[in-house]
């Protein structure tokens, strides 16, 4: 026996919209399945005196969308199993119809067989109300699984499947992500039905409105106001694309890898200010100072037709999966420090390209690192493999030979030597200080940091006084520095 699902889409209007053929092919049947009632051509035909056997109460039963159309499902292909069946549903059945989609699933299984008999989708009497052409750029997403990062602003937006206060609440929240909370949409119900009706409201109001129905739908226009899309990805590559055209900014075109790497340095370092500062705004500032830099480079490598910002996004996409194979892949670290050491494996071997070619463990060191930042980076990766003392005592002992070897070579006026050996001595201070959890390069920065704090304090003091600062003695500025230590 054949089990073959006969799917008729009933169209977004009223009967005087129904395509004949399918009028016919309903007029015939007297056992036909309907996802709901609350469709105007199936209030007619009831006048008609057809009936029709609706899943209007499985609604009802379930907490979810999802779990509804999973049963009308498995309710239709246990029906189909003792012959052909009819079912009827809103619009065209490959329009918004994920009952639709979960039976094509089971036609693609061999399950059942389906046949499909199309039907107005409610989006031409859509596009007609509206009076929009969708050339100009059109989306259409669901309201029951909406997601921010798939809209697109400047596109015509139509959302299904906003059937009643829940649904819009959550379509209403994910909008205003994106959209002002004023911004005017509006809400269009059975769109060219007798029924038809525009309702225009601003965002903020869209889970208010009492009319919302099976036959609802969403507009929301694009937007025009490019203050509108700062925030969206799209329009700051566009920015630097016209900072570097043909009428761009002088200064961003003659720009190169090489003129802009100071400045990558440098707004590096304004961000570690600006989170010790603990200023959220500034910190804001400062990262969309470093991104600034990220997509000038990725401005000159597409000017150069080397590479674009979406190969380096691409490249650590692919980086953090492939590096993260407990969070997207099979495998079980639940220990930090052993995701590191399964981070430096899986990066060692893309490395090398085989586990068996020689590959140092200090080849993944930056070069131009700050010195005493590279410092502690050589001495944590040889500590990794064991190339470290255990204990502190042996550490102490090493300072104190370099020390003494230094002042050997200051004494005996061998400058290039003294200066080699104090080298040492710096390096063994790294040694002590990773030993105890302290990474110098940030307990020097915050040295730094309070001498400068100290020192203005002493400057502001004296310009107070009305006095010079190359005219005070040592006394006296110990004295002030003094007083600044007691204002901190």
């Amino acid at each position: 026996m054949e089990k073959v699902i006969t799917i008729v889409g009933l169209g977004a209007g009223d009967l005087s919209q129904l395509p004949l053929g399918i009028y016919r092919q309903l007029q015939k049947e007297t056992k036909i399945f309907v996802r709901t009632m609350d469709h105007p051509v199936l209030k007619e035909l009831e006048n008609e005196g057809q009936t029709f056997i609706s899943f209007d109460e499985i609604y009802e039963a379930y907490d979810s969308f999802e779990e509804v159309y999973n049963q009308i499902c498995t309710r239709l292909v246990q029906e189909v199993q003792t012959g052909p069946i009819i079912y009827a549903v809103p619009g065209h059945p490959l329009v918004a119809e994920y009952t639709v989609q979960l039976l094509l699933e089971r036609e693609r299984q061999g399950e059942i067989s389906t046949n499909i008999i199309g039907g107005q989708s409610f989006l031409d009497p859509m596009f007609t109300s509206l009076k929009i052409d969708p050339i100009d750029g059109f989306q259409l997403l669901d309201g029951s699984n909406l997601k921010r990062d798939t809209i697109q602003i400047r596109n015509h937006l139509i959302i299904g499947q906003v059937y009643d206060q829940f649904s819009a609440s959550e379509v209403k929240l994910t909008l205003m992500e994106l959209y002002p909370d004023n911004y005017e949409i509006t809400i269009v119900t059975a769109a060219g039905s007798s029924e038809e009706r525009l309702q225009p409201v601003p965002l903020y109001e869209l889970d208010r409105v009492t009319t919302l129905s099976n036959l609802t739908a969403i507009y929301v226009p694009p937007v025009k106001d490019e203050s509108f899309m700062y925030g969206d990805f799209e329009m700051l590559r566009h920015v630097f694309a016209e900072l570097r055209g043909p009428n761009g900014c002088p200064w961003d075109k003659e720009q190169t890898h090489e003129s802009l790497k100071k400045y990558l340095l440098e707004e590096a370092y304004e961000v570690l200010d600006a989170i010790d500062e603990k200023d959220d705004t500034h910190l804001v500032e400062e990262l969309g100072d470093v991104l600034l830099q990220v997509m000038l480079h990725a401005q000159i490598g597409e000017d150069d037709g080397l590479f674009t910002i979406k190969d380096i996004i691409y490249g650590l996409n692919e980086k953090m999966i492939r590096r993260h194979p407990h969070v997207f892949g099979n495998a079980e670290v639940h220990d930090s420090d052993k995701v590191v050491a399964q981070w430096e494996d899986i990066k060692k071997l893309e490395k090398s390209g085989s586990s068996e070619a020689f590959q140092s463990i200090l080849s993944g060191v930056p070069i131009s690192l700050p010195s005493l930042l590279k410092a502690y980076k050589i001495q944590k990766k040889a500590a990794k493999v064991g190339f470290d003392w255990g204990e502190e005592a042996p550490m102490w002992m090493k300072l104190q030979e370099e020390i003494s070897e230094w002042i050997q070579e200051m004494k005996a006026g061998k400058h290039e030597a003294a200066s080699k050996e104090l080298g040492d001595v710096l390096f063994s201070f790294v040694n002590l200080a990773r030993f105890h959890g302290i990474d110098p390069e940030e307990a020097l920065r915050q040295t730094n940091q309070k001498f400068t704090r100290r020192f203005q304090y002493i400057e502001k003091t004296l310009f107070e006084r009305g006095e010079k600062l190359e005219d005070q003695t040592l006394e006296i500025l110990d004295s002030l520095w003094e007083q600044a230590k007691k204002e901190e």
